[in-house]
């Protein structure tokens, strides 16, 4: 569905949600639906910061809620199905983590407030019709737009001075992050860095061929842009930066937890800590569509010495500096 068709059918839901909201009957518990992309054993960081958030708002599970988990285990095919299995149970809120996992959930309804726990660019996707009045059923986090992956290039140049040709890997099926790749190969342009190989992945079965492709290459470095697709594969993409001894800058701190170079992200903790609000906001009362889409405030440059050292990278003192953690 093209972005024009998104806006109008959000536009046209603003008007339903009211409908919604009173499904949910005083005295019963308030359901919660969650799309989550990846799998609860590689996202339990995430799942608790919302939980807990809602406990400190006066909401816990089994008491006053009821939290319904739906997880794609790491294939976005999936998540249409997932969403309509949430709908059917009629939820007062959907949390959504992830432009394809929103896409999903406004495609099977129109009235179910939605909150996004994260999203890349959620006006140029068609999600929402502006960050300021989002309108529709939509509403929640954005991890901003593609600046960040401009400067993850400066970082990653900074930390390996003679860098001049970079692979990239990115999933272009994410409608999210398409003006990502855009300003990666402009701020590749601008510090004189080559893209090559530019590799795509869409489906679990493409990393393979992806590997393959870039090893053959023999790129200095390697770039993964935001996507949560990706994200959900993080151990075989970290496994095999490290074997093919590419050091690699990442759009989370997950990567780096997992044994990766470096990230530089907004903190996904306070993103999930946020929705958290937002849901609690709609239970009592408001409208999805009158709560501003809300940009990230705490950003996060984590490096790993240990893997530095693996892959025989000096990182220079004053990128260290400025780290906001440094695992060795």
């Amino acid at each position: 569905m093209r972005r024009r068709e998104f806006i109008s059918v959000l536009g046209g839901a603003a008007v339903a949600w009211p409908l919604a909201a009173r499904a949910q009957q005083p005295g019963k518990l308030f359901r919660i639906g969650y799309l989550g992309i990846s799998s609860p054993s590689l996202e339990p960081h995430y799942v608790d910061a919302f939980r807990q958030k809602l406990r400190e708002l006066g909401h816990v599970d089994g008491e006053n809620i009821v939290i319904e988990y739906r997880w794609a285990e790491g294939q976005d095919s999936r998540l249409p199905k997932l969403a309509s299995e949430l709908v059917h149970l009629k939820p007062g809120v959907i949390v959504t983590t992830g432009t394809p996992g929103t896409l999903a959930a406004i495609q099977a309804t129109t009235t179910i407030p939605i909150v996004m726990a994260s999203s890349a660019d959620p006006v140029a996707s068609g999600l929402v019709s502006s960050l300021s009045r989002p309108s529709g059923n939509v509403t929640g986090f954005t991890i901003l737009g593609p600046e960040l992956e401009g400067k993850r290039l400066e970082l990653l140049k900074q930390a390996v001075p003679e860098l001049s040709r970079l692979a990239v890997l990115w999933n272009p099926s994410n409608p999210g992050i398409v003006s990502y790749f855009e300003t990666v190969r402009n701020a590749g342009r601008n510090l004189q860095i080559s893209l090559d190989p530019v590799v795509e992945v869409g489906r679990t079965e493409e990393l393979d061929n992806a590997f393959t492709a870039i090893a053959s290459a023999h790129p200095q470095a390697l770039a993964v842009i935001a996507d949560r697709f990706l994200l959900a594969h993080r151990k075989q993409i970290v496994e095999f930066a490290a074997e093919k001894r590419l050091p690699t800058i990442y759009p989370y701190r997950e990567y780096v937890d997992a044994g990766g170079l470096m990230s530089y992200a907004p903190s996904n903790i306070e993103l999930f800590r946020g929705a958290a609000t937002y849901v609690d906001k709609i239970i009592k009362g408001a409208k999805p569509g009158e709560l501003p889409i809300q940009e990230p405030t705490k950003f996060e440059l984590v490096l790993n010495l240990k893997t530095a050292k693996a892959l025989g990278l000096t990182v220079p003192p004053t990128l260290i500096a400025r780290a906001h953690e440094v695992i060795e």
